[in-house]
């Protein structure tokens, strides 16, 4: 679905996590809840990039859409 995203049942029990590091989607969202900063968290977390908390939102944004459409 998306290259930024991995989901592998031997990292975090296959929870999704940010493609190259071991950074679930969910600890980014929670750091986006807390700070109300892409660029905090960006600072927290200098191993990430841009594009792949832009990426974690998409996932999420995706995983809504398919759980309301079923």
């Amino acid at each position: 679905m998306n290259d930024q995203i991995t989901v592998d049942p031997r990292i975090w029990n296959g929870k999704p996590v940010i493609s190259g590091t071991r950074i679930p989607v969910t600890v980014v969202l929670d750091q986006l809840a807390e700070t109300g900063s892409v660029q905090k968290v960006l600072r927290r977390y200098p191993e990430l990039s841009l594009e792949q908390v832009r990426a974690a939102l998409q996932y999420c944004h995706a995983m809504i859409g398919q759980t309301v459409e079923s």
